[in-house]
């Protein structure tokens, strides 16, 4: 067998060039695909007051999803009063808006560096979701 033969049942994702079936519908392997659904989801939050379950209706996709996103620390609820429903400090057991930890623990886990999150500061946005910033879209 030849080398070409041996990749011809496949297709490349045109994002990554990861190897798929050729029979894969779609363009973009699933982890790229997941990257794109984020990133339109992301310009979404940005421009629009949205809860969890309206970003869940609006993409067609499930409210664990965003719970993921919102656990991984990359959405979060835009006020404090609004935590999610069993969202604990794994450190403390506080309730949280976003992540695993606590602003408090994980200051404390990462040597007492400052955390710093864009606000969306108005007190009429309860139960509203945002996006995190990572320093390189500021």
């Amino acid at each position: 067998m030849n080398h070409k033969d041996q990749y011809s049942n496949y297709k490349s994702c045109s994002m990554c060039g990861r190897l798929m079936p050729i029979d894969y519908e779609k363009d973009f392997c699933p982890a790229c695909e997941d990257d794109v659904l984020f990133k339109e989801v992301r310009e979404y939050i940005r421009s629009h007051d949205v809860t969890e379950f309206e970003l869940a209706e609006i993409f067609n996709i499930s409210q664990s999803k965003v719970r993921k996103w919102i656990k991984e620390g990359r959405i979060e609820y835009v006020t404090a009063e609004n935590k999610m429903v069993n969202t604990r400090c794994q450190r403390c057991g506080v309730p949280i808006t976003f992540g695993t930890l606590c602003s408090d623990c994980m200051r404390v886990m990462n040597g007492s560096k400052e955390m710093s999150f864009i606000s969306a500061g108005k007190k009429q946005d309860r139960n509203r979701m945002r996006f995190l910033m990572d320093g390189e879209d500021e």
